[in-house]
């Protein structure tokens, strides 16, 4: 054997792990989940989601008039911190096993995020129970957090999810199931 045919030997593979969130019944409440990395926010991520969402608000967009104002700089879109916030906490709590987010029971920013800060998120799952009216789903109700790099909390939200029990969740088809070449081959013919 020649040392290039190693290279093209695939290991044998004894158990695939799919990333995915967490079923209902892995829910604690009182559980506390830091989400990293981190997000260093620039200013072309707050200009162009600001100009995407058809936000004028001069103290996201005119940083001459923003020196001006109170905090002397643009703010980051409240909106692009609460919506970072919640997508950090996808991979880990929600990937794949959330069937809806219901809505938004509070939202609060107690500080503001500028151009260069970084922003960390993480999640407490604060309450759980099965659905009355959707059999093998339940709500979670996540305290989604906000900080800053110095740890000054800059976003707050309460977030209830329907999310599906194990069960009835693998029961579902999967979009990110992984095709085996098996798979992959029966299908192109």
């Amino acid at each position: 054997m020649h040392a290039s045919d190693d290279t093209d030997a695939v290991p044998e593979v004894h158990r695939e792990v799919l990333q995915r969130g967490l079923w209902f019944e892995e829910f604690e409440p009182g559980t506390r989940y830091l989400h990293r990395p981190g997000r260093t926010v620039t200013e072309a991520d707050n200009v162009l989601f600001t100009t995407l969402t058809m936000n004028t608000q001069a103290l996201h967009l005119d940083a001459a008039w923003s020196e001006t104002q109170p905090f002397g700089q643009r703010l980051v879109n409240s909106m692009f911190t609460l919506a970072t916030i919640v997508g950090a906490s996808v991979a880990q709590l929600t990937q794949g096993t959330i069937v809806a987010n219901l809505g938004f029971t509070e939202v609060a920013f107690p500080a503001p995020l500028f151009h260069g800060d970084t922003l960390y998120s993480e999640s407490l799952v604060v309450d759980k129970r099965p659905s009355a009216s959707r059999p093998g789903q339940g709500v979670v109700t996540l305290l989604h957090l906000g900080r800053n790099q110095h740890g000054v909390e800059v976003a707050r939200a309460t977030r209830s999810v329907l999310v599906w029990f194990r069960e009835a969740g693998e029961r579902q088809p999967s979009v990110s199931r992984a095709v085996t070449p098996n798979e992959g081959e029966e299908a192109s013919g």
